[in-house]
């Protein structure tokens, strides 16, 4: 099934090849469970990439912060936070980023569907742009990249938790998140962390879990899970058993 784990991007390591701008730092990964998704936080400095080309997996992009511009195949695309960008296996892709400050990327990886992109495709999806859509009464998300920008196999998300603690569930998908902004705790297989902006986590499929925000603000959390799907969607949930009688 996999391992469920949660650790602060601060805490890894991160490697950067000669030559290269971006320092690479693997949060989750085959090592930790995750068979089928891997996720990287990517630190641009100022100067242009080094070029990445995956044969077999779709790579999802997410800005946390900074500026700079993604070329695929050649093409530009600008980058700005809450910018989400689509780069399917076979393409080259390199980032420039032109200011002093880092461009700070969330990247996550998964096989690529043998179909390639669907005929609706898209580089770059702007949060702004997206259709706010409603989890319960205290989560709200907006899809990023899924199958609107022709990416078959993954879906990627940004959800918006108000101060609650929801009730424990599972998932049918296998799914890694990254927290943009907010406190409180990840609580899986009835053990609580601490998360904060930065922290990462791996949800195998059926692993019982819930994010707790403990405010006072909202919390907003990246989410990519394969296959493709509904993030609101539940393999378990607690809150739709029947009451306990006596």
């Amino acid at each position: 099934m996999g391992e469920a784990y949660v650790v602060a991007e601060g805490d890894i390591d991160g490697e950067r090849e000669a030559g290269d701008t971006a320092l690479v730092k693997t949060t989750i990964g085959s090592d930790r469970g995750s068979g089928r998704l891997e996720q990287r936080v990517i630190r641009f400095r100022s100067g242009n990439s080094a070029e990445r080309r995956l044969a077999a997996r779709d790579d999802v992009l997410y800005v946390v912060s900074g500026r700079g511009t993604l070329v695929v195949d050649g093409v530009e695309h600008p980058l700005a936070p809450d910018t989400a960008a689509f780069v399917a296996a076979g393409e080259t892709a390199s980032v420039r980023n032109q200011d002093e400050d880092e461009l700070v990327v969330v990247s996550v990886t998964a096989p690529a569907s043998p179909l390639g992109p669907g005929p609706n495709r898209r580089v770059t999806v702007a949060f702004d742009e997206r259709l706010e859509l409603c989890a319960d009464d205290r989560r709200t998300f907006r899809y990023l990249v899924n199958e609107d920008a022709g990416c078959r196999e993954v879906t990627q998300f940004l959800g918006i938790v108000e101060p609650c603690r929801a009730p424990d569930h599972s998932h049918s998908y296998d799914e890694v998140g990254f927290v943009v902004e907010g406190q409180g705790f990840a609580h899986v297989d009835g053990a609580s962390t601490p998360i904060g902006p930065g922290s990462c986590f791996h949800l195998p499929p059926g692993r019982v879990h819930c994010i707790e925000n403990s405010g006072p603000g909202v919390m907003r959390i990246l989410g990519v899970f394969h296959p493709s799907g509904d993030p609101a969607s539940r393999a378990y949930d607690a809150a739709a058993e029947p009451a306990a009688t006596t």
